[in-house]
């Protein structure tokens, strides 16, 4: 057997998880051959870096998701195993707490919006599998924002936690309505709402709307 190329190591872990990658696992990623990866990285239309003391070319995931993204190649196969939430919220701390807690856990790729206006712009680009909504936003309320999401045939099966303090109980029902999987009201412990996360995005019978107190 022939020796494989030296960019084509890799180890065997999921590429959801990896950080880095060779020549080889790029191309397998972008469905392309290792020499287009090879001569979009010494042009430099591909960065990254290369292992001190060898030919070995490396490319970070980051790097990888926006060459990706700039040459209209599908996201699916990077984030294999991975699910993709968004949190809507315009409070930092909110914000940062289910952050670190769902990047803890390891099965999701987090993104953030403080408002309804970049809520829709991230929708529209990170295609999240399942989005944590505040009710009470500064631009608008959440209802407005889970009827969008269903409108659009690219998110139209998104799942939607909404969060907030200060809704009644027909506000709850007009989330519902107009789209939400399930309201849970703040203050909300954190693991039980992890595990919800969870479920919902792991099969749509999971995925029954309710209320969590």
């Amino acid at each position: 057997m022939g020796k494989s190329s030296p960019d084509a190591q890799s180890d065997a872990r999921p590429d959801g998880d990896k950080q880095v990658f060779t020549t080889g696992e790029a191309a397998r990623i972008c469905n392309v051959s290792q020499q287009t990866i090879i001569r979009c990285f010494d042009s430099g239309r591909l960065q990254g870096f290369r292992v001190p003391g060898s030919r070995f070319r490396r490319i970070p995931r980051a790097e990888l998701i926006r060459f990706m993204r700039t040459n209209e190649i599908p996201l699916d196969r990077i984030d294999a195993g991975r699910k993709r939430v968004l949190i809507v919220d315009d409070d930092p701390n909110i914000v940062e707490l289910l952050t670190e807690v769902l990047q803890r856990d390891g099965r999701f790729e987090v993104r953030s919006a403080g408002s309804g206006y970049d809520a829709g712009m991230l929708t529209a680009e990170f295609r999240p599998h399942l989005i944590i909504l505040d009710f009470m936003l500064p631009d608008i309320n959440g209802d407005v924002v889970c009827r969008r999401v269903r409108e659009s045939s690219a998110t139209a099966s998104t799942r939607i936690i909404c969060v907030s303090g200060v809704v009644n109980q027909d506000e709850v029902d007009r989330l519902l309505k107009a789209g939400a999987d399930e309201f849970v009201k703040k203050p909300f412990n954190i693991e039980r709402l992890v595990e919800r996360v969870g479920a919902l995005v792991s099969g749509p019978e999971a995925g029954a709307s309710g209320k969590d107190n």
